[in-house]
């Protein structure tokens, strides 16, 4: 990597995060800690506003701006693969709105880098979910993030059904598989539904409160917790 093109990367990889330290810059720059202190020292003497100190970590002060980001043929490959393999699981309004991202980067690609993407030798198949599940999946979505209520029907693994409303908290792909996540009011616990498990799902007018115990956070906690005693 060119010397310009490497602090041009360094500038995008501090501005990208709250704090960088110079182990991870160097890390993903695939250079010594050495170099590292020495570009952000270049930088810094050039007026880039670079906060920090070696051994605690970097930042980029406010009211900096770079040029529009440009991307590498690989960068471009890599963006418009993920979001080709990103629509096929996707419920219909976001995956329309990861076409649209995508129209709007490949617009402004050089023509030689747009050549290289819609070339390339990845190719995905139309394989992803069924029109009905991703309908499902975009009303929960939408349930979760306007904090609604929601009335399930629901078959288990051991086929018996149930009756729950729940305060929908957020979807999660497993490979193949959307599950929500939600506090269940007859359980009175956190409990993962998968979606292709639902029988019939009634999204409610009322907003449900945030309260502690109860929230996307307080699970992921939980599970964090768990995690660590494995």
């Amino acid at each position: 990597m060119r010397r310009a093109d490497r602090l041009f990367a360094l500038v995008q990889l501090i501005r990208g995060r709250r704090l960088s330290t110079a182990a991870w810059l160097a890390e993903r720059l695939e250079v010594s800690l050495r170099t590292v202190y020495r570009d952000v020292a270049d930088l810094q003497l050039q007026g880039v506003p670079i906060e920090g100190e070696a051994g605690v970590g970097y930042r980029l002060g406010r009211g900096f701006e770079l040029p529009p980001l440009m991307f590498t043929v690989e960068e471009a490959r890599a963006m418009a693969l993920a979001i080709r393999l990103a629509q096929q699981w996707l419920d219909p309004a976001m995956a329309l709105a990861a076409a649209d991202a995508m129209s709007r980067v490949m617009s402004v690609l050089p023509s030689g880098v747009r050549a290289e993407v819609e070339s390339q030798q990845l190719l995905v198949a139309p394989v992803g979910l069924e029109p009905a599940l991703g309908r499902r999946l975009q009303v929960l979505r939408e349930a979760a993030q306007a904090r609604r209520w929601v009335d399930l029907r629901y078959r288990d693994l051991s086929e018996r059904q149930s009756e729950r409303q729940v305060r929908p908290l957020g979807c999660f792909y497993w490979g193949k598989v959307w599950t929500l996540a939600a506090w269940c009011e007859q359980r009175q616990d956190f409990r993962n539904f998968r979606l292709d498990r639902m029988e019939a799902v009634q999204v409610g007018e009322a907003v449900f409160p945030a309260e502690p115990g109860k929230t996307l956070a307080d699970l992921l906690r939980r599970e964090t917790g768990r995690s660590s005693l494995a």
